[in-house]
């Protein structure tokens, strides 16, 4: 019997799922947690009702998080994740041979542990590399430590939406902690909703960004799972402005010569996604 999954992000409008198999459901320490197979978008991660990825579009979202910066900064070293304790992210991540570790910061060990059993195809082993150092504990607090400041040349948040345990980490403290651990060359990387539906997240993102950081921006990239078109990808740094820090033909000759399998990032694709619509344009604060 196929089940039904709703995800009811805004008022007067919801996507369904059919769950052709339920492969986890718990209520965990901090969310309620559940992963089922459906015939169109194969596995399906699921945390406290909001689609969190699919198995058929999740490449759309991580590859578009890692690669640009790490393709505009010419290779990084040191890499945290804030959340991604499903492993997407920190696979796109240490696809790069050059990068010496990751910090995978997740709050909630139930979710790492199940993705790694349940989400193969999504971490492609990725837990194994001895690369990838894997913290269950509060991002708020693991960016305070004395040794986080400014060891970082990436930060990605792949955090879900500022409701729940994830609420803090979109307040003006956590993006303060999160500039510190940066290098003066660093960048960090947020999901800022999908602006057509959610505008004021986008704005107020950018404002507090903009009072902190010296170089913000936006770029964007489509993934069909996160209802309403064009998702902005936020950007922040010290000293690189992410939207020119390399040309085209620099981007072309790094990505030949890493060789990094990719289904969605291409240099090309990477120049296109800092055109933003006017409609986003008049968003920025």
């Amino acid at each position: 019997m196929t089940r039904t999954v709703s995800e009811t992000l805004y008022e007067g409008y919801a996507q369904q799922f059919g769950a052709t198999g339920i492969v986890a459901e718990e209520k965990t320490a901090f969310q309620d947690l559940l992963i089922f197979d459906s015939a169109m978008h194969g596995r399906v991660l699921v945390l406290d009702g909001i689609i969190q990825l699919t198995e058929l579009d999740e490449f759309t979202y991580s590859e578009m998080l890692a690669h640009p910066p790490i393709y505009a900064l010419d290779g990084i070293e040191h890499a945290m994740i804030v959340g991604g304790g499903d492993g997407a992210v920190a696979e796109e991540i240490l696809k790069h041979a050059g990068v010496k570790s990751v910090d995978l910061v997740d709050i909630d060990g139930r979710v790492i542990e199940l993705s790694k059993q349940h989400l193969p195809k999504v971490h492609n082993g990725v837990f194994d590399d001895p690369r990838l150092h894997v913290h269950a504990v509060d991002a708020f607090d693991f960016l305070a430590a004395p040794e986080a400041k400014g060891r970082y040349d990436l930060i990605i948040a792949d955090r879900p939406d500022p409701v729940g345990p994830a609420e803090v980490l979109f307040g003006e403290t956590f993006y303060g902690r999160l500039k510190d651990a940066l290098s003066d060359r660093g960048i960090a990387v947020f999901q800022t909703g999908v602006p057509i539906y959610q505008p004021q997240e986008f704005t107020d993102a950018l404002a507090l960004l903009g009072k902190l950081f010296p170089k913000t921006g936006t770029y964007l990239t489509v993934t069909p799972t996160y209802i309403g078109g064009q998702m902005a990808l936020t950007w922040a740094s010290k000293q690189t402005d992410l939207s020119n820090a390399a040309t085209g033909a620099e981007l072309a000759e790094r990505f030949a010569k890493g060789k990094v399998p990719t289904r969605y990032y291409t240099p090309a694709v990477h120049q296109a996604a800092f055109a933003l619509p006017a409609f986003m344009e008049e968003l920025i604060p």
